[in-house]
């Protein structure tokens, strides 16, 4: 914004992403920390609730991280934008692209891979030891193969809108559901559908 600090707009964004972060993602992630929970082996309940949170601050400290790259990338291109005028005429159809691209991903092998690890994840929690940092680095490997898996459809976000509330009830719908949802495979291609048609409105 005028007058702002690179280093404002920079703390204003990623406590902006992190919060939004927070509220798509604690609806898939909350089932895995009750699990988590449940599984380590201690018997003190405050030190398990402590576990817990270090996993969950490891699993948005990835987010973060990645929401950094977000607001380097997207201050890049908009840059870009402002100084050739044929990129930005350019933009509707790239994101109506985009999305469509982001729906076909969800038909491949490799998404139906990643919501396996995801689904996977920390299931073994029982043969973990019940330490701090063990926490953190469980907490930062599940958010590594979730941004991993969400990517294409935090693309979806980002390409609408970061703060467009409709695209972020979707995005958090879908995801929550792909992880939750017993079908996982079917639900991921109907999400793939939706997106696809998505696509096709956006770009007529």
């Amino acid at each position: 914004m005028p007058g702002q600090t690179w280093g404002g707009a920079t703390a204003s964004f990623i406590a902006m992403w992190c919060v939004m972060m927070a509220a798509m993602m604690l609806p898939s992630l909350v089932p895995t920390l009750r699990r988590y929970r449940q599984a380590i082996r201690t018997t003190d309940g405050r030190q398990a609730g402590w576990l817990t949170v270090s996993v969950g601050t490891g699993y948005f400290a990835v987010w973060a991280v990645f929401g950094m790259l977000v607001f380097l990338l997207g201050t890049t291109f908009a840059a870009a934008e402002m100084q050739w005028p044929a990129l930005a005429r350019s933009v509707p159809p790239m994101a109506s692209m985009i999305v469509m691209a982001a729906g076909a991903v969800q038909f491949t092998h490799w998404k139906t891979c990643r919501l396996a690890r995801c689904r996977e994840a920390l299931r073994d929690t029982h043969a973990l030891p019940p330490h701090a940092m063990s926490a953190w680095e469980q907490g930062m490997y599940l958010g590594l193969h979730c941004c991993l898996s969400c990517a294409n459809l935090t693309a979806i976000q980002l390409v609408i809108g970061v703060m467009d509330l409709r695209a972020m009830a979707f995005v958090t719908v879908a995801i929550t559901a792909e992880r939750l949802v017993p079908a996982s495979k079917l639900v991921a291609q109907a999400i793939g559908l939706a997106a696809i048609g998505a696509g096709l409105v956006l770009l007529v």
